[in-house]
């Protein structure tokens, strides 16, 4: 499934291996191959005939009097969330060192292309195309309803100063699988890792048919 190359994608990313997906989960945005072609689209690819593209990654570092105390990398998001309480948190957003805003709501999704049709796309994010050097920050059930998705350039760094008011401790998880927890004070800091997943594809491969065929898209009229 895709969790499957969320974990390959980190690990790989560093020694610039390709990564090829076949689809033993359910969704299978990146993994576009069916176990039924599994031979037939396999000897293609190790035959010479593949579309390759490269998607970005975040890395996420939180910082504790200065002191680095955790990191996390992630192909799809980082997410600040208030863990295993139901309670709101309250943090200030920096972009390249301009104050944003403060916000008290249920954590921020800070999204890369390949994330943005996923947990960010559930909290009302927009879907970016996956050529976009861009990175998306999607409120979660902000207490305000001007709080709205921002999208940025992917070279940003995003800081996020937790609030030393609150009673519980955030947690950062990237990609749903990796987590670091932080207490009131700490910052968290986002920006795009530099090195870069190599994803393989099928010639046939189609972002906006997987977008139809995933998301439930209407078919071209008369189809």
């Amino acid at each position: 499934g895709d969790g499957s190359l969320l974990g390959a994608a980190r690990a790989l990313c560093r020694s610039s291996t390709p990564v090829l997906g076949v689809n033993r989960g359910r969704l299978g945005f990146l993994t576009d191959i069916r176990p039924d072609e599994l031979e037939e689209k396999v000897a293609e690819v190790l035959g010479g005939d593949y579309l390759s593209e490269q998607r970005f990654l975040l890395e996420a570092e939180v910082y504790r009097e200065g002191e680095r105390i955790g990191a996390a990398d992630g192909l799809n998001d980082v997410v600040l969330h208030p863990g295993k309480a139901a309670r709101m948190i309250e943090f200030e957003l920096f972009i390249d060192g301009q104050f944003v805003y403060s916000q008290r709501s249920d954590g921020l999704i800070v999204a890369t292309p390949t994330g943005s049709t996923a947990y960010a796309l559930s909290g009302g994010g927009p879907i970016v195309h996956p050529r976009l050097e861009a990175i998306t920050l999607v409120p979660m059930f902000p207490h305000t309803l001007s709080s709205r998705p921002i999208v940025i350039d992917a070279a940003s760094e995003i800081i996020l100063h937790i609030s030393a008011s609150n009673s519980t401790y955030p947690h950062i998880s990237c990609d749903g699988q990796t987590q670091v927890v932080a207490k009131p004070g700490d910052v968290l800091k986002i920006r795009r890792k530099s090195e870069r997943l190599t994803l393989i594809h099928p010639l046939e491969h189609n972002y906006f048919e997987i977008c139809r065929t995933k998301l439930g898209w209407s078919n071209r009229l008369g189809e």
